[in-house]
């Protein structure tokens, strides 16, 4: 009865190895080729078709498969680290976590160990898995006049015959038509004052101006200096316009 023939599992790289180190065994290949092939050093190939001719094929299997790695991490500072995070820091991202976990309790772990930990127990939902925002579209308004959107692009409009500039932009939500542009050296308070005048004295008075957060329609130092609204801003209060920010660039424009 023939005997049984044992069964070795391997890589592809494995296997590539193998090929390789069983050229130079077979004086098809010199050891210095197979060492800049392999990336290895000429002595590591001597060992290699040493341990070939020792043990065969299995000689050249990783003697670290299927064993726990070393810098494995333990059970019971996993289960320690998470059960701190579950009970003070649920609602904490895994940056911040490891930071808190570092600081106030003396458990280091890497970043992304404890995001592995944190996502396997539900504690995090990684961003390609979480379902996309669905922002409920703007209606239009009505009527001409009745919101304008306004915004500066920089830009080289006029190519190499001319500096870049910005183009202010007012733009009629009910209708998207251009209603005022404005070029002008950069996208200032001032600027955005002459615009506006311009504007009115063509157009009249709109309903209202609707914009992004830039610093020349809201604040962006309201906490510290106590003061919410900004020289445009008040601007269009005395003349009875209102002013909206837009929270993103999604909810700004339908009318583009």
């Amino acid at each position: 009865m023939a005997a049984a023939t044992e069964r070795i599992t391997m890589t592809m790289r494995e296997l590539d190895r193998l090929k390789i180190i069983q050229d130079v065994m077979d004086g098809r290949l010199k050891p210095w080729r197979a060492a800049q092939r392999l990336e290895l050093t000429t002595r590591q190939i001597r060992r290699l078709v040493a341990r070939l001719r020792e043990h065969g094929p299995e000689g050249l299997v990783s003697r670290r498969r299927s064993r726990p790695s070393n810098n494995r991490l333990d059970a019971r500072t996993a289960d320690r680290a998470l059960s701190i995070v579950r009970e003070r820091y649920a609602d904490f991202g895994p940056t911040l976590a490891c930071e808190k976990l570092r600081e106030c309790h003396g458990i280091r772990l890497a970043k992304e160990t404890l995001r592995k930990l944190m996502v396997d127990a539900g504690l995090w939902v990684p961003r390609r898995q979480r379902p996309p925002k669905v922002y409920q579209p703007r209606a239009r308004r009505a009527c001409l006049g009745e919101l304008i959107q306004i915004d500066g692009s920089e830009h080289a409009w006029f190519e190499d015959r001319a500096p870049q500039c910005t183009l202010l932009v007012y733009v009629d939500d009910a209708t998207s038509r251009l209603m005022e542009l404005h070029f002008t050296q950069t996208e200032s308070t001032f600027s955005y004052f002459e615009a506006t005048r311009a504007y009115i004295e063509r157009h009249g008075k709109p309903g209202a101006f609707y914009s992004d957060k830039a610093s020349v329609f809201r604040n962006t130092s309201a906490e510290r200096t106590g003061r919410s609204v900004t020289p445009f801003g008040r601007a269009m209060y005395e003349l009875n316009i209102d002013t909206i920010c837009a929270n993103s660039s999604s909810a700004k424009g339908c009318a583009a």
